[in-house]
């Protein structure tokens, strides 16, 4: 195979991967990238509310999803990444997840950033 056509099949693969990370995105989130909240909006719920997850939850997945980079503002609990983590979740009652905890209300499922801003206070 000569140089060319090496580097246009690498290019092709990338463009490839690019669209699908995209679409793999969009579908399986349920966000599009300007779905994103900002990083205001993304410490003000990070500050106001605790996210409680398990590694290898779909579901967990999707919500930390639906905050993009900003996910890292959220103050989010593993339940299974450390006794201390799994003895935190039994103190606050976690019974699945994704579980949100706003003002001392527990919140199951994914939530969408829209109401995560409703339950926190956000003001726009």
């Amino acid at each position: 195979m000569n140089k060319n056509r090496i580097v246009t099949i690498s290019i092709i693969v990338l463009i490839l991967l690019v669209a699908g990370g995209i679409i793999y995105f969009k579908n399986f989130t349920g966000a599009s990238i300007q779905d994103i909240p900002s990083v205001e909006v993304a410490k003000w719920i990070g500050e106001n509310s605790v996210l409680y997850v398990q590694t290898g939850c779909s579901h967990c997945t999707t919500q930390e999803n639906l905050f993009g980079e900003n996910v890292k503002y959220l103050t989010i609990i593993d339940c299974i990444t450390s006794e201390e983590n799994k003895q935190m979740c039994i103190s606050a009652g976690i019974e699945g997840t994704p579980t949100w905890i706003i003002e001392g209300k527990k919140y199951s499922g994914v939530q969408s950033i829209e109401e995560l801003k409703k339950l926190t206070g956000y003001q726009d």
